[in-house]
């Protein structure tokens, strides 16, 4: 592969990106398989929109743990063997979806199948506080300053591509069999153990630290702590993080609801929602390597305000997207005109968000400090969680999808102009985290 033939490549970084690269080929076949998850539960399953509600704040609710798990990980010497426990405990429970039922009639009213799948999936991402931050202090010790943007854009082009096509088979394999992820997830629970021993394996040395003389308890406080004097030492870090909270609102109050838009509304089959998100993430390939450029040489809160923005956009594409009006179907496959936009700006979206989401707190930071200050990003990503989601599905059900919308596009557009507003007149100062 030529990225390897790169001068002045070093060791740890080759054997760094080739695990990196495992790591993310074999997450994308499980993001693709997640990537339909929630339409799975509404239209196989058939899950409510409050149950749909909980199970995506299941994907991150679960960071709040972070503000206990900070000190637990920083204090945890043999980080490896932590993740592959992790990696066991928490994709072990996949295998159960292979004992559902594979009819409606066994699904209808307040099935105890629904709950078993909300629990499931619960235990599925209660991995993510342990291997996010992981990810982030790996790398960031493993690759260089100006390699770390590029690399990790690579790595997660890979990973789009593979969830493309396997959002697209699974999509027509589910319009041919609503209940073949029974046997899919199985596999599933599999591969999932397979990549985070893979993530394990990446060349990490633990700073030698002291052993602390407090107790576990107290350490937590002291990381909460610790954690609350960064906020409020680094303006610009705290700034990009309330960016995010509006932000935050905005995309989880509207997720759910754009799932049941095109259930409901749209009346749209599995192989139309791989369609439309197979589209804008083949968008997102394409700009990632750009974007992967972008992030290291421009203000990581100027780089936030265009995913901030290119979302409200493309929301409101659904805004104007008449039912039953304006569309063709090609190959079983319903294409709205004006969703076109949705792509479009879905797919800038999709590749800034990538990043910023996932890197664009350790740009605020030394590279030691990176574990910390992510897990202070999905910390807060959690606590919205508590009340946007389902905040978002009470707007719909009481004013409609367009006021959903609305309200999800105002919070998005607030986010950046703050955004915006931050980078003007706050610039980075380097190690502002280190107490003076």
């Amino acid at each position: 592969m030529g990225l390897f033939k790169v001068p002045g490549l070093n060791a740890d970084e080759r054997q760094t990106f080739t695990l990196h690269l495992s790591y993310s080929f074999i997450e994308g076949i499980l993001a693709g398989l997640i990537a339909l998850n929630e339409f799975v539960f509404v239209k196989s399953l058939l899950g409510s929109g409050y149950q749909l509600g909980v199970l995506f704040q299941f994907t991150v609710v679960v960071f709040l743990l972070l503000i206990f798990f900070n000190e637990f990980l920083k204090r945890i010497k043999n980080k490896k063997r932590l993740l592959r426990r992790t990696a066991i405990l928490t994709r072990l429970p996949l295998m159960f979806l292979f004992f559902f039922p594979r009819s409606a009639e066994q699904l209808t009213g307040d099935s105890i199948y629904h709950y078993i799948f909300l629990g499931i999936f619960l235990i599925y991402f209660l991995a993510n506080p342990i291997i996010f931050p992981s990810i982030n202090l790996f790398l960031k010790t493993a690759y260089r300053h100006e390699n770390f943007g590029r690399f990790y854009s690579y790595a997660t082009t890979m990973k789009k591509v593979v969830m493309i096509i396997t959002t697209f088979i699974y999509g027509y394999a589910l319009d041919l069999n609503n209940y073949i992820f029974v046997y899919i997830f199985p596999v599933a629970a599999v591969l999932g153990m397979l990549s985070v021993f893979l993530l394990s394996k990446i060349p990490y040395r633990e700073e030698v630290k002291e052993v602390p003389d407090q107790t576990l308890w107290e350490g937590i406080k002291q990381s909460v702590n610790d954690m609350k004097e960064i906020l409020i030492r680094n303006i610009p870090f705290r700034h990009f993080q309330i960016g995010f909270m509006f932000y935050g609102f905005g995309f989880m109050g509207s997720t759910m609801v754009i799932i049941l838009f095109f259930d409901q509304a749209l009346g749209l089959n599995y192989s139309s929602v791989a369609f439309y998100r197979n589209s804008y993430n083949l968008l997102a390939i394409l700009l990632l390597p750009f974007f992967g450029k972008l992030i290291g040489t421009i203000d990581p809160r100027r780089f936030a305000a265009i995913s901030f923005f290119s979302m409200a956009l493309f929301i409101f594409s659904l805004v104007i997207t008449t039912p039953n009006e304006g569309y063709v179907v090609i190959w079983d496959i319903t294409l709205y005109y004006t969703m076109i936009f949705y792509i479009l700006f879905h797919g800038i979206f999709a590749a800034t968000m990538a990043l910023t989401w996932s890197i664009g707190s350790a740009y605020f930071c030394e590279p030691h400090e990176a574990g910390t200050y992510q897990s202070i990003h999905l910390g807060l990503t959690a606590v919205r969680a508590l009340f946007a989601p389902l905040l978002g599905i009470y707007f719909y059900e009481t004013w409609g999808f367009t006021v959903a919308f609305s309200i999800a596009i105002s919070s998005l557009l607030a986010g950046t102009m703050l955004m915006l507003f931050s980078a003007k007149y706050f610039p980075i100062v380097k190690a502002v985290s280190k107490t003076p």
